[in-house]
Parts: C-alpha cells; sequence; structure tokens
C-alpha cells in the first residue's frame, strides 16, 4: 500500500506518484504549483472541477484537466480534496465507491473534521486534514497538517516532502488546524489591513499613493523574511529598531495606546473560534 516513503527519500520518489485535484480554486492552484516546482511532473498531475472557469491556469502548467471526480480518484494515488467545505459531503459520496487502501485522501476544506472524513469514506481510509494558506500562490505558504486515524507516519512524510515547496509545512494534533486558521489562514488578512493602514498614514503624511502602498508591501515582505531567517523573538528584532527618543519608540507608544497588541490576540482569538463553530456545523451537517 503506502510504500512510496518507506525508502527513507520519499522526495525521490515523487516523480513517480500520481497527484489528483478536485477543486480548482486558489488553493488547488497554489498547492499544484509548489508540487510542481518540487519533483512531480505535470504528466502525473490532473484537475476535475465541474465548469472550466479555472482550469485554463493549471492547463497552461502541463496538467490535464477534467470535469471528472471519479477519473480524478482512479488516476491518483494522493487526492487533494480542495472544494468548500459544504461540497465535501456530496464529493466524497461519489467518490467513496472508487477509493482504496492504496489512496491517500487530503482534505484542504476548512472546519471539515477527521471524524467526518472518515464516516463519509471507506472504512480504514487513510485520511490526512491539511491547512494551507494564500501565500501557498507565492510558495511562502504556512501549512498545517493533521493525520487521521489510519494515516501512518510515512504518509505524513510523504505529505512533507511533496509540500515543502509551498512554504512551511508542519504537523500538529487536530485542535491546532482551527488556531491555525485565526493565525495564519485569517492572520493574512490581517497583515492586509495593517500594509494598507501603513501605507495610509504615509498618505495622510504627504506621499503619493502608489508609491506608499509600494513601500509597505515591501516593508511587510523585509520583515517577515527578517523574522524568519534571523531566527530571533521578535520583540528582540523590535528592540533593535527602536533608539533612545527615536522615531520608532514614539510610533510605538502611540501603537500601544491604540491597543494594537490586544485587538490583533483578539482578531486570532475569534477567527479561531469561528473555525471552531463551521467545524461543529459541518459535523452536524453531514450527519443529518
Amino acid at each position: 500500500c503506502h510504500c512510496y516513503a518507506l525508502s527513507g527519500k520519499a522526495s525521490d520518489m515523487d516523480s513517480q506518484l500520481k497527484i489528483g485535484f478536485i477543486g480548482a480554486g486558489n488553493m488547488a492552484f497554489g498547492i499544484a504549483k509548489g508540487i510542481l516546482a518540487g519533483n512531480v511532473l505535470p504528466v502525473n498531475v490532473r484537475v476535475s472541477a465541474p465548469s472550466s472557469r479555472n482550469l485554463g491556469r493549471f492547463q497552461e502548467l502541463g496538467i490535464a484537466v477534467t470535469h471528472s471526480n471519479v477519473e480524478v480518484v482512479s488516476g491518483s494515488d494522493v487526492v487533494f480534496v480542495a472544494v468548500k467545505p459544504h461540497l465535501v459531503s456530496p464529493v466524497l459520496n461519489e467518490i467513496s465507491l472508487h477509493v482504496t487502501d492504496r489512496h491517500i485522501i487530503v482534505s484542504v476544506a476548512a472546519g471539515v473534521t477527521l471524524t467526518t472524513l472518515e464516516e463519509l469514506l471507506p472504512e480504514n481510509s487513510v485520511v490526512i486534514r491539511l491547512m494551507p494558506n494564500l501565500p501557498c500562490m507565492v510558495q511562502e505558504g504556512a501549512l498545517l497538517f493533521s493525520r487521521g486515524t489510519h494515516a501512518k507516519q510515512e504518509d505524513g512524510a510523504l505529505l512533507h516532502s511533496l509540500l515543502h515547496r509551498c512554504g512551511l509545512v508542519e504537523e500538529g494534533p487536530e485542535a491546532w488546524i482551527d488556531i491555525h486558521t485565526g493565525l495564519s489562514g485569517s492572520g493574512v488578512a490581517f497583515v492586509y489591513l495593517f500594509a494598507e493602514a501603513l501605507a495610509d498614514g504615509a498618505v495622510k503624511m504627504g506621499m503619493p499613493s502608489a508609491l506608499a502602498h509600494s513601500i509597505a508591501s515591501q516593508t511587510v515582505l523585509g520583515a517577515g523574511r527578517l523574522l524568519r531567517e534571523s531566527e530571533k523573538h521578535p520583540a528582540q528584532l523590535r528592540s533593535e529598531v527602536c533608539t533612545p527618543g527615536g522615531t520608532t519608540i514614539y510610533g510605538l507608544h502611540t501603537l500601544e495606546q491604540g491597543g494594537v497588541r490586544a485587538a490583533t490576540m483578539s482578531a486570532v482569538e475569534s477567527a479561531t473560534v469561528r473555525a471552531r463553530e463551521l467545524g461543529q456545523k459541518s459535523a452536524a451537517a453531514s450527519r443529518k
């Protein structure tokens, strides 16, 4: 069954793997681009969607497209189910007859639990729940996955090997997936809001809008790369920018007065709580 990763060099085996995508949205496209940046060949990837609207960009990468979900499953070893949460149940019902113990089913649907996925698929199916984020589109994603009951460590290793070019890939317990959604899935939008506000501040002080937005985006990118590559705590880097009585500490004081830290923590909390609520709703719906 899942012997691809047992050689210890999972990446060597990736080139022979057949990968399928059900759903052709941004997440599927981002993951597909990351997988192709690794060792997987376009000829070994196929994607299905009900309409042709999103399929053109996959074809440009050399990926075969179809409207048949069953065709994707039958010709794949690893299947990414990348549809909206309310479509997971009908899609899995449609393909479950064609899922065998050689398949690894990877769900990218927000809020759909491993228990729900396993109930909708044949007994002993190998299921992994994956939560990526939008920067997967540029191979700078943050991805967290959790293995289901029958997914072995080597299945996780295989997924990690497939996705490593998508960005940061980590494994954790399923309870962390909703937190990751709040921190990283939604957190991307929080960063955009902050970048927009940075640029607005510069416009207020007299800088042209286009230039302000360009500098703000580069500031966010540069700060993020330095934070990641220096491996320092954010507080340490922040203190290194602050000279006594200088511009930065004055600006930081204003941010603290505005409650930016507490508001950000609360935003992650709200998004996490909402992710949990959606998960409970989808579980209830699938049992009906």
